[in-house]
């Protein structure tokens, strides 16, 4: 049985960003407790359907005021708002949310970004007066032609060993990287996840099933809808984007620390080595760490090590 817990502070609010129209969700359980701001992974990926997934997991308002941000053309938006989306205009959106998290909270604000929401953040908070304290990066994008490469050998090596004939179809399907369409990016997203690189111990079928559940409960069924079709419509506009993406090469220069986050079993991000890392992105204090027993979202299969990151930063 699914409890409803009850916040001192919970609130939701449009805010008028760059243009654009954007919802926020504030949740604490008292008053005055610093900011931390969730920035989505996508591309085009909804947040707020799954507000109730982060407090039963990670529990963030007992210590933070947690802002859930939806992001440009994401979720139950018209479909103009998504095709105005751009990797460019994600930073410059993010960074009018936290200046208006400043100036409402008077305080930096910890930026929690997760894999394609942690590069927007990283590259956010290295822009001249960006008011934050330090960002928790969880399994970013930070070289895309690595990461595809990586991922490829993975899918690879998991057919080979058993992956059954219905993989091995989907894999000749799915073809070489990069990905510059919807369709194949999400049926390399399907084996992915079938193979336990996603979130521990769930098959795609199960993911989708609790997206959807979740997704109608918050945006209705035809907001649902529209936030499917976004999601197609933004992920066309900025996957060609990310495929000169490479933070190693060229590393933003942040002057806060960095917390990088990585699941073990996540393929996404096993090119990157954690060690080298703090010194190459992230001002002193930065660290690296890669957690076992998780995949690509880290936060939900470890929430207790996140929680614990999140917690010193």
């Amino acid at each position: 049985m699914t409890t409803t817990r009850t916040f001192a502070i919970d609130e939701s609010t449009t805010l008028d960003i760059n243009g654009s129209r954007q919802r926020v969700r504030l949740c604490a359980t008292r008053p005055g407790l610093p900011p931390l701001l969730i920035v989505q992974h996508g591309p085009g990926v909804p947040l707020l359907h799954e507000v109730a997934k982060f407090q039963r997991r990670l529990q963030f308002e007992n210590t933070f005021l947690v802002v859930y941000w939806e992001q440009r053309g994401c979720g139950n938006a018209p479909a103009g708002e998504a095709e105005r989306v751009s990797l460019t205009q994600q930073v410059d959106d993010l960074r009018a949310v936290l200046q208006w998290v400043t100036a409402r909270t008077l305080q930096p604000v910890l930026l929690f970004g997760i894999s394609l929401g942690a590069t927007i953040s990283l590259l956010a908070a290295a822009c001249p007066g960006t008011p934050v304290k330090a960002v928790i990066a969880n399994s970013p994008d930070l070289d895309t032609r690595a990461g595809d490469a990586a991922v490829d050998a993975f899918l690879r090596e998991q057919v080979a060993r058993g992956g059954g004939r219905r993989a091995r179809r989907r894999l000749t399907k799915l073809g070489p990287p990069p990905y510059v369409q919807p369709q194949p990016f999400q049926r390399r997203a399907v084996l992915l996840t079938d193979f336990g690189s996603i979130e521990r111990g769930k098959t795609f079928f199960a993911v989708m099933r609790e997206m959807l559940v979740a997704m109608v409960r918050t945006y209705g069924v035809i907001g649902t809808a529209r936030a499917l079709r976004n999601m197609n419509i933004i992920q066309r506009r900025v996957l060609p984007e990310m495929v000169p993406l490479d933070l190693l090469t060229e590393p933003p220069q942040l002057a806060v620390p960095v917390h990088f986050v990585f699941g073990a079993d996540d393929a996404l991000t096993s090119a990157f080595k954690t060690s080298d890392l703090p010194a190459r992105i992230g001002a002193r204090g930065t660290t690296a760490v890669r957690v076992s027993d998780a995949g690509h979202l880290v936060h939900f299969d470890q929430p207790d090590v996140v929680r614990s990151v999140a917690q010193g930063a």
